[in-house]
């Protein structure tokens, strides 16, 4: 997963790429199919900023935090796109039980009506001229 890291108003350290690098890299515990990830790291006045957007096939998840640490805000950041992760992953995860368990429905039915048609009386039942 390439990982595109901004600074704003600073300086991005070789440090502060390593620890945005590792954190960024946990995202992959839980969702293994993550294109690309932009890290914006900022400073305005007192406070430190971290944002990100991470790009996933079908949609974008895209956090801020603040501390006046920017590691603590690091963290943060990591904490709140893995929720936004997890929730992905188990909304894809729900709509593919839904899928097979309409499966399993379909081919229940399916089932049924074979063997309605299997206990259908066949023509040779009928050659003498008689039902049932």
């Amino acid at each position: 997963m390439p990982i595109q890291i901004t600074g704003r108003h600073l300086e991005v350290t070789p440090a502060l790429k390593e620890y945005v690098a590792e954190k960024m890299n946990k995202l992959n515990n839980h969702f293994d199919h993550i294109i690309a990830t932009r890290v914006i790291l900022s400073v305005e006045k007192d406070n430190q900023c971290a944002e990100a957007v991470v790009n996933v096939p079908g949609t974008e998840f895209v956090a801020k935090a603040e501390n006046f640490d920017m590691y603590c805000a690091i963290d943060m950041l990591e904490d709140k796109l893995d929720a936004q992760v997890r929730k992905h992953k188990q909304k894809l995860k729900d709509h593919r039980a839904e899928r097979l368990k309409a499966e399993e429905v379909k081919t229940e039915e399916e089932a049924e009506l074979i063997k309605e048609i299997d206990d259908f009386p066949s023509a040779e039942q009928y050659s003498d001229g008689t039902r049932g």
